[in-house]
């Protein structure tokens, strides 16, 4: 089974991009930075969401992004699904930040319960049988718009989307060429999938 490990993104100031998220979201190993100046433009056909229990915890967040210096593409409100908002981190990355609750049960903890990767895809059925072959087994499944897959024992969960519809859902435009800037550490090898995400062995976490 592919776990996925971590994600790693490659981004033009590790340095900066490293105060960001450590100000921003205080993720784990599960994220890590790279240096890169491969050219991209406008979308790079990802997101990554943060999960998490209430509307309280994805107002701190937002608001702990922006005052690092993140850009609100969707302000946090409440959907027929929940609560939650998108913003832009400095070095590029589309993050949702979401909960499934439309109601605090008690003061912000900014505990983040799920990290997830939505990867935006021409094709969701052909990406969902080349994932499946693989050997991540799905959890969710709907038709040719959404695909979930179970996250196995590995921190980050992947979702694929409609490359469209996930740059609707972030609040962009679709259009964007160039490199994703995303490399995705899983313990099944190197491989590129059908819409160029590269992945590869993921390495022990570096030491503090």
């Amino acid at each position: 089974m592919e776990n996925i490990e971590c994600v790693t993104l490659e981004v033009a100031d590790p340095t900066s991009a490293e105060k960001f998220y450590t100000t921003a979201f205080g993720l784990g190993t599960q994220l890590r930075l790279r240096a890169s100046e491969a050219p991209t433009t406008g979308f790079r056909g990802f997101t990554l969401s943060l999960v998490v229990s209430q509307p309280a915890d994805v107002n701190a967040l937002v608001d702990a992004a922006v005052d690092a210096g993140a850009a609100t593409l969707k302000p946090a409100t409440k959907s027929l699904w929940g609560y939650g908002g998108v913003v832009q981190a400095p070095d590029g990355t589309i993050w949702q930040i979401a909960s499934s609750s439309k109601k605090d049960t008690g003061p912000a903890t900014r505990k983040i319960d799920e990290l997830v990767l939505l990867l935006g895809v021409e094709d969701v059925k052909a990406s969902k049988q080349f994932y499946a072959d693989r050997g991540l087994p799905v959890a969710k499944s709907f038709g040719s718009k959404y695909v979930e897959f179970a996250a196995g024992t590995g921190p980050v969960k992947l979702a694929l989307y409609k490359r469209r519809g996930l740059a609707k859902v972030a609040g962009v435009s679709p259009d964007g060429t160039g490199s994703h800037r995303l490399v995705i550490g899983g313990d099944g090898g190197s491989f590129t999938d059908p819409d160029g995400f590269a992945w590869e062995a993921a390495a022990p976490a570096p030491t503090p």
